[in-house]
C-alpha cells in the first residue's frame, strides 16, 4: 500500500516538472516571437552595462581608499624611512585584475602629494602597475589563497628597489639602506595588509 502511495506521489512530482518545463519553453518561445530582436539584445546590453558599472565603482573606492590612507598619514607615506599604510591593498591584486587599475590609480593620485612630483607619479606609479601584475600573475598557479597572499608580500617587498632608486636619483639617499628601511616599511604593510584581507576573503566574494 506504501509502496503505491510513493510511486503515486513520485508520478505526480514527474507531472509537475514535465508541466513546469513546458511553461518554461513557451515563455522562452514567446519571449523570441514577441520581443522584437532589439529589445532582447537591450536587455542583454542593459546586463553588461550594470557589471560595467560594478567594476568601475569597485575601481574608483579602492582607489579612493587608497588616496586617504597614504593623504591622511602623509609623515609616513613618502621618503626613505616610510610607512605606507595603501599598500596593504596591493594584496587585493589577487583575486581580481581589476584592483591592479585600482591600486595603480590610487598610486598616481596620491603621488601628487610626493615631494619629489612628477618623477615619483610616473615612475613610482608604474611600479604600483608592474609589481601588482607580477602579484597577480604568479598568484594564479595557486589556489591556496595563503600562499597567494605571501605571493603578493614577497613581491611587493622586493620591488621596494624601485622606490629606493628614486630616492637615490632624486634626493642622494644611499641606494642599499633605502632599499632595507623602505622595503622594511613595504613588508610591514602588506604583511599587515594580507592578514586583514584574508579575513575578508573568508567572509566576503573579492573575487567578483
Amino acid at each position: 500500500m506504501k509502496n503505491k502511495i510513493f510511486k503515486g506521489a513520485l508520478h505526480g512530482w514527474k507531472i509537475h516538472l514535465y508541466l513546469i518545463l513546458v511553461d518554461i519553453s513557451m515563455i522562452i518561445k514567446w519571449w523570441f516571437v514577441n520581443i522584437p530582436p532589439k529589445k532582447t539584445r537591450r536587455f542583454f546590453v542593459m546586463e553588461k552595462s550594470n557589471q560595467a558599472v560594478s567594476e568601475m565603482t569597485k575601481t574608483a573606492l579602492i582607489a579612493a581608499l587608497y588616496v586617504v590612507l597614504t593623504v591622511a598619514l602623509i609623515p609616513l607615506a613618502y621618503g626613505p624611512i616610510q610607512l605606507r599604510l595603501s599598500e596593504m591593498l596591493n594584496n587585493l591584486t589577487v583575486f581580481n585584475k581589476r584592483y591592479i587599475w585600482a591600486v595603480t590609480l590610487g598610486c598616481l593620485i596620491a603621488n601628487l602629494w610626493s615631494s619629489m612630483g612628477v618623477v615619483d607619479v610616473v615612475f613610482g606609479t608604474l611600479g604600483t602597475l608592474v609589481m601588482t601584475s607580477i602579484s597577480w600573475f604568479l598568484s594564479r598557479y595557486t589556489t591556496s589563497v595563503p600562499l597567494k597572499l605571501t605571493i603578493s608580500v614577497v613581491i611587493c617587498t622586493l620591488m621596494s628597489w624601485s622606490v629606493a632608486l628614486e630616492l637615490h636619483i632624486m634626493s642622494q639617499a644611499p641606494f642599499w639602506w633605502t632599499f632595507l628601511t623602505v622595503g622594511i616599511g613595504e613588508f610591514i604593510a602588506t604583511a599587515l595588509g594580507a592578514v586583514v584581507i584574508y579575513w575578508i576573503s573568508r567572509h566576503y566574494g573579492l573575487t567578483k
